[in-house]
């Protein structure tokens, strides 16, 4: 795994502030006192409005009786990884609020769970799908090569052998859903077949039969990360905008966890077998050989 994303280190680094100094029994009118700082430059701190400097936290931890060199240690390393420039910093005019969590979240992670009901999933795409897909949802006044250029790059961050374990469950349209042409499909197909005997991918499909299952409309992607400490992420795409929920986090949606969308992802592998994953490949491709006039062969209508 590489370098944790500098956007992960300062949630992370500022959550770990808000909870020493919560575990203290401080509230932060009364740390801002004792500091002899105003209360906004604390709130500052803890929000991420302002970076901080590693003498006002390593005050900070002195004041929260954190002195172990060790820890003082990691929570200066967290601080000044935060201040460096994330890979995706280049496209960051074309990128949302929530999209750059996205990325400084999945590139911290060790495991990434993600489904969709609809397309391919963004880590799997060919550049020419990727094309057709950011067309559709891209202004006129955007630049449609850099979307697909931070696409790819993310894709190469991610996808390769010593990447994160990453997990995808796609509902069998997907691979039906003549997105670009029969050319654009038949090489995305093959490339989905390839990752799919890699060691640490997984591919399953909801098969037709399966009827109607839980939140089968949503693609969402789920994000863990090594250390205890830090909670699982849950990334959902909607019509209406993306969300991003951490889980315990007081100020997201208590309607909505990752775990509850964790409890479904495992529910979804008991309907797809990851073994008949080649077969379902193999049959989309042939469509896509033969014409959408021929139906696919190779894997039973009904189980």
């Amino acid at each position: 795994m590489g370098t944790r994303d500098p956007m992960f280190q300062g949630r992370r680094l500022r959550a770990l502030l808000r909870q020493t100094r919560e575990a203290c029994g401080y509230i932060q009118r009364d740390v801002a006192l004792e500091m002899d700082w105003s209360l906004s430059k604390l709130i500052r701190i803890e929000t991420g409005q302002v970076n901080v400097s590693t003498t006002d936290l390593k005050a900070l931890l002195q004041h929260y009786g954190v002195v172990e060199p060790a820890r003082v240690a990691e929570f200066i390393d967290m601080a000044r990884a935060s201040k460096q420039r994330s890979w995706w910093y280049a496209y960051r005019n074309i990128l949302t609020a929530e999209a750059k969590v996205l990325l400084g979240y999945e590139s911290s992670a060790t495991v990434i769970r993600n489904f969709e009901p609809l397309l391919v999933p963004g880590l799997l795409q060919t550049e020419e799908y990727a094309r057709e897909v950011l067309r559709e949802v891209t202004e006129p006044d955007a630049s449609l090569d850099d979307k697909v250029a931070l696409r790819m790059e993310r894709q190469e961050r991610l996808i390769r052998p010593d990447g994160p374990t990453l997990h995808f469950i796609v509902d069998e349209n997907v691979m039906h859903r003549a997105v670009g042409g029969p050319a654009v499909m038949r090489h995305q197909i093959r490339r989905m077949r390839k990752y799919a005997d890699w060691p640490n991918i997984t591919l399953r499909v909801v098969p037709f039969s399966a009827g109607l299952y839980t939140r089968a409309r949503i693609a969402y992607q789920l994000m863990e990360f090594p250390d205890l400490e830090d909670e699982a992420v849950l990334f959902i795409e909607t019509p209406t905008g993306d969300m991003v929920i951490r889980e315990g986090n007081p100020e997201d949606p208590p309607t909505i966890s990752p775990l509850s969308y964790l409890e479904t992802f495992w529910g979804l592998e008991q309907l797809a077998s990851r073994e008949r994953t080649p077969a379902f490949l193999d049959a989309a491709l042939e469509r896509f050989e033969t014409g959408p006039g021929h139906p696919p062969t190779g894997v039973d209508p009904v189980e």
